[in-house]
């Protein structure tokens, strides 16, 4: 059940009023739909701009305000990662302002960009609730992987759990690694398009709460129908599904 806007803290009932518009534009607002949101936030040296003027924390807030809606914990997992993957930690309602920095400055030195490790956080993390219902997973980056190889055979690979992982780029590259796991064969590579890629350029800050919550929310629809359908996130029987395990 979404949390009672009377218990959303003023600095983020806005938010989450225009989370909600863009909810029901997708027809996710009024189907009793359950879901975990995830952060993944790349904390790679090249990433320190976005740090420094607030944008990555509007991001965990945007976040934040989207669960209010899915989940009733009133929490996001986190998972910080450059050269490897920080274990998950959370921002809340209880405790969000100025949450990313503090948690970012604890972390010390900023390192490269390792996709998979942070995918493997992520895995063991959800895993590790037990939990059935999907996963919405907001992964920030601004550049590559390290090791393009290995992320796109844990992204093939995760395909069999619940988990939807929405990429999305900032900065002004051209992100040609993120527009390829958005687009990997289906069922050749994955059993399910389980991605998508979002482009939020090199000013994220300058977009509409409204505009980036569409852009963000475009691909789950129809990843929750064809998901379902298999058997992944139980509101469906199993077909004959693969478990989390090498990809086709």
């Amino acid at each position: 059940m979404p949390i009672s806007l009377d218990k959303i803290p003023p600095g983020l009932v806005d938010l989450t009023k225009t989370a909600a518009v863009s909810l029901r534009k997708r027809g996710l607002a009024d189907r009793g739909l359950r879901a975990a949101v995830y952060l993944v936030l790349d904390r790679s040296g090249s990433m320190r701009p976005y740090y420094r003027d607030g944008t990555v924390q509007h991001l965990a807030e945007q976040a934040l305000a989207l669960a209010a809606h899915l989940d009733d914990d009133g929490t996001v997992p986190v998972v910080f990662f450059d050269t490897d993957a920080h274990p998950a930690t959370e921002v809340s309602l209880d405790a969000y302002e100025g949450r990313v920095q503090e948690l970012h400055e604890r972390y010390g030195h900023m390192g490269t960009t390792n996709y998979a490790a942070a995918m493997l956080e992520v895995i063991e993390h959800y895993t590790a609730t037990g939990a059935t219902a999907p996963a919405f997973v907001i992964f920030q980056t601004d550049g590559g992987p390290d090791a393009k190889r290995e992320a796109e055979r844990v992204l093939c690979r995760a395909a069999g759990l619940p988990l939807f992982w929405q990429f999305v780029g900032f900065g002004d590259d051209r992100f040609a690694f993120l527009r390829k796991l958005d687009e990997l064969a289906v069922p050749r590579r994955r059993i399910v398009d389980n991605a998508g890629f979002l482009a939020a350029g090199p000013r994220p800050l300058s977009w509409t709460d409204e505009a980036l919550y569409d852009a963000l929310l475009a691909e789950f629809p129809s990843w929750l129908e064809a998901a379902g359908a298999l058997g992944l996130h139980g509101e469906a029987p199993r077909t004959g599904t693969q478990p989390y395990g090498e990809p086709r």
